[in-house]
């Protein structure tokens, strides 16, 4: 399936279709297509930034793809997008609740959203089990 990345300037929500690369020894900037794998040091760009792409004075900037244009979805992608959403819709069965003894607290309400911190039942700090 093809990547989904998304460009990599500030707060642009396009895919991206082109990788930008500098080889600082050259003075050069080098805009080809979008790598396979993202890079730390290089930069994903969508059409309309790659294709806008200008290189700071005295540089140099080396475009290995004459014509860029964003992809459409392919049949593949739609095929996983349903399937996401269909496994998504799935309800699971919820889990069996373990046995509580008789002096434990009940089991916390799964019905409506938690914050991230919780109460876990058990000895309080300072007493001996």
């Amino acid at each position: 399936m093809r990547s989904v990345r998304q460009c990599s300037r500030t707060a642009c929500p396009h895919a991206a279709v082109a990788t930008l690369t500098y080889v600082y020894a050259d003075s050069t900037a080098v805009l080809g297509p979008l790598a396979q794998l993202a890079e730390p040091h290089s930069y994903d760009l969508c059409v309309e930034h790659a294709d806008r792409l200008t290189a700071p004075r005295g540089w140099e900037v080396v475009r290995l793809l004459p014509e860029l244009q964003a992809a459409a979805p392919s049949h593949d992608d739609l095929v996983a997008l349903a399937e996401a959403v269909r496994e998504a819709g799935r309800r699971r069965a919820p889990d069996p609740a373990p046995a509580l003894a008789p002096a434990a607290a009940p089991a916390p309400d799964t019905s409506r959203r938690r914050g991230h911190l919780r109460v876990v039942p058990g000895a309080a700090q300072g007493e001996q089990p």
